[in-house]
């Protein structure tokens, strides 16, 4: 019944659906739905998963200088929310495609993200915080992978960024090599990326997608990431263990603050989770004070003029 429903619905509203192939008895062989083709490839999803990721990229946009073919075979694609990139963190979607049918292929593996800004005045180079590892999107979309990059300034006249990175599609190995891309600012009221040091080490705090929040309570979500040793090399999540406290403030309503807000502690996945709660809309400064395991204050909780930590983050409801 729910292949019918699919088939009906696909044709009905002449969705030209970028999709995988189905394997399933209530798709028939002869019948021509577009997008939806049977040629045995094991590698690919259903029709229910492929209309899934239909739906789910018509939600962001493709970064056209980061495709790459592969074997005159494939194409991986980048996406990101707006087809462009800004200061401090950017989600990331890559999706894989045959070149002939257009279908979605699951078996594909990105490695080797690798961005580099070239300070063009300094004659120096340095890299930025990265995910790491990209990895299915979720158990509903397998067949799109995330990562995400935390870009510790935009593009001007003082610098450029360029982007690769390794791809690997059914066997099938390339990529992109060191390409160009335009890096944006924030608006202004919005910042999101800061750093810290505790000893050698250059910290970097990446607020994750404030421009989700709503008045009210939120899930605040955050990184942590170590500069790396060479400087060039993409800066991995830190090892450390730590606890970010929040203080959220309007500087324009007389620095008032807002009840039930809960820490930032450490999660399986590696980021850091807690509560905070926006009570109206307009400018807020989230001072931020860094505990180490032992509860001891590694970075910010300092007095500025104001009263309140020199380290934070400012977002604009």
């Amino acid at each position: 019944m729910k292949k019918v429903i699919y088939l009906i619905l696909v044709t009905v509203f002449f969705i030209t659906v970028t999709s995988c192939n189905s394997n399933d008895d209530g798709v028939q062989k002869g019948i021509d739905i577009p997008g939806i083709t049977i040629d045995g490839d094991a590698d690919c999803c259903s029709a229910e998963e492929a209309i899934q990721i239909y739906n789910f990229l018509q939600t962001v946009k493709v970064v056209p200088e980061l495709t790459a073919e592969i074997d005159s075979k494939y194409r991986v694609s980048v996406y990101t929310r707006t087809g462009s990139l800004h200061t401090g963190y950017n989600d990331l979607y890559f999706v894989a495609t045959k070149l002939t049918t257009g279908n979605y292929i699951k078996e594909f593996t990105v490695s080797n993200f690798k961005p580099l800004m070239y300070m063009t005045k300094m004659k120096m180079q340095h890299s930025t915080p990265i995910s790491g590892i990209v990895k299915s999107f979720n158990s509903n979309f397998t067949a799109v992978k995330q990562g995400w990059i935390s870009l510790l300034m935009p593009t001007s006249d003082a610098g450029y960024w360029t982007l690769a990175y390794d791809a690997n599609v059914l066997g099938q190995k390339g990529g992109v090599g060191p390409t160009e891309v335009k890096v944006d600012g924030l608006p202004v009221g919005q910042e999101w990326l800061k750093s810290f040091k505790i000893g050698g080490n250059t910290y970097y705090l990446s607020l994750v997608n404030p421009a989700d929040w709503i008045t009210g309570s939120n899930e605040i979500q955050a990184y942590i990431s170590v500069k790396s040793l060479t400087g060039t090399d993409p800066y991995e999540l830190a090892t450390e263990q730590f606890v970010i406290d929040i203080d959220p403030r309007m500087p324009d309503m007389g620095h008032h603050t807002s009840p039930d807000n809960a820490a930032l502690t450490l999660q399986t996945d590696g980021s850091y989770r807690g509560k905070i709660n926006l009570t109206m809309t307009g400018l807020w400064r989230i001072h931020l004070t860094v505990k180490d395991v032992k509860g001891n204050i590694v970075a910010g909780g300092d007095n500025l003029k104001d009263g309140f930590s020199s380290l934070y983050w400012d977002v604009t409801l």
